[in-house]
């Protein structure tokens, strides 16, 4: 089975592919001592402050009441989504499957130990926390389907595809895809 050609990204720079946002999300189930220690686990990995998710539902079962805080997330931009994406995915080994790929190029992925991230050591007082990562990808001009005034339609050209967000997470960051 032969490889596929190395596409270049297009001459036009609005039909090149970016990483709009990343979100990291550490989901604990519970609120009180292990969410703090979350939170404090994302403060020291981004610089920036969470923000709580509350519980949509009460679950008896579990413990959790609806409107009780359970998890922590931060939203991560530019420069710093960028800075970060590479962090993770030398924790994960540069591979990715291409199941983790949705129809619109956005992609998402978990790491199991935050201590895997190079340049973090682990801290007794926080433990081992996992988390979540979510990234959004693009391209310029997009932006007029979702924004509230003036909204118009996205021609074809200008929609991110599955295949094109691999491409440019394989050129841009050196990752493997598993699973072609």
């Amino acid at each position: 089975m032969s490889q596929p050609e190395k596409t270049e990204h297009p001459v036009n720079l609005m039909q090149r592919p970016r990483i709009e946002k990343a979100v990291l999300n550490i989901s604990v189930g519970q609120s009180g001592e292990p969410l703090q220690r979350a939170v404090r686990v994302l403060k020291d990995l981004t610089g920036q402050t969470p923000s709580n998710r509350l519980a949509k539902r009460s679950i008896r079962d579990w413990g959790i009441h609806r409107g009780e805080p359970i998890a922590c997330l931060v939203t991560l931009r530019n420069e710093a989504a960028i800075d970060f994406l590479k962090k993770a995915f030398d924790a994960i080994g540069n591979r990715l499957r291409r199941s983790s790929f949705d129809l619109n190029g956005n992609f998402a992925f978990g790491i199991s130990k935050h201590i895997d991230l190079p340049g973090v050591r682990y801290n007794p007082d926080l433990g081992i926390i996992g988390m979540d990562i979510s990234v959004a990808m693009g391209k310029p001009g997009y932006r007029v389907k979702r924004k509230r005034l003036a909204r118009a339609r996205v021609g074809k050209k200008q929609k991110l595809t599955r295949e094109e967000s691999i491409e440019y997470v394989r050129e841009a960051f050196g990752i493997e895809i598993i699973g072609d």
